[in-house]
């Protein structure tokens, strides 16, 4: 999808999440006011929806969002530092 046009990407992702079965979506705040569109696009294509889960934005120790876009570390990457499941769960409020 090309990240400058929004309805492309909304479209995107509610047809990538079905193809891939995905059936939870976890994911910060800031994306919130996106789910209702991302409902109703599921619902208007006979789409399954998933569960949503928004959670507080997680933050390096300088204050900044974690994010894909700005290299931050992965999952995996926590992982292999020691993070224990519960550390993580704790970095996004649950």
């Amino acid at each position: 999808a090309r990240k400058d046009v929004a309805t492309s990407y909304h479209l995107s992702v509610v047809v990538d999440d079905a193809h891939q079965g995905v059936s939870h979506v976890t994911r910060g705040r800031d994306l919130f006011a996106a789910t209702p569109l991302h409902r109703l696009l599921q619902a208007l294509l006979g789409l399954p929806t998933p569960l949503y889960r928004h959670h507080r934005l997680v933050r390096d120790a300088g204050g900044r969002r974690l994010a894909k876009r700005d290299d931050a570390r992965a999952l995996a990457t926590l992982r292999a530092e020691g993070a224990t499941p519960d550390a993580v769960r704790g970095m996004v409020g649950l």
